[in-house]
């Protein structure tokens, strides 16, 4: 006869759901390990984001200088 399985307590299961929320599993080196997914924003990479709705001067701001000309739109150095 198999052993029965008991059900995990509450708090178990929204422990589990958590750790299955931060982390994903990988197969590296043929081996099976676990790894932080990545940030998202709305379901969105938080680069992708960024890339749509930061405006130059935040760009500018937060250093990251090679997104400014693709943002530029009319106003372009010609």
């Amino acid at each position: 006869m198999a052993k029965q399985k008991k059900k995990l307590a509450p708090a178990q299961k929204t422990a589990r759901e958590e750790r299955k929320r931060k982390f994903m599993f990988l197969f590296m080196n043929g081996k099976q390990v676990r790894v932080r997914r990545s940030e998202r924003i709305d379901g969105i990479d938080v680069d992708e984001f960024i890339r749509r709705n930061a405006d130059p001067i935040w760009l500018h701001q937060n250093g990251v200088h090679e997104l400014i000309e693709a943002s530029l739109g009319p106003y372009a150095p010609l």
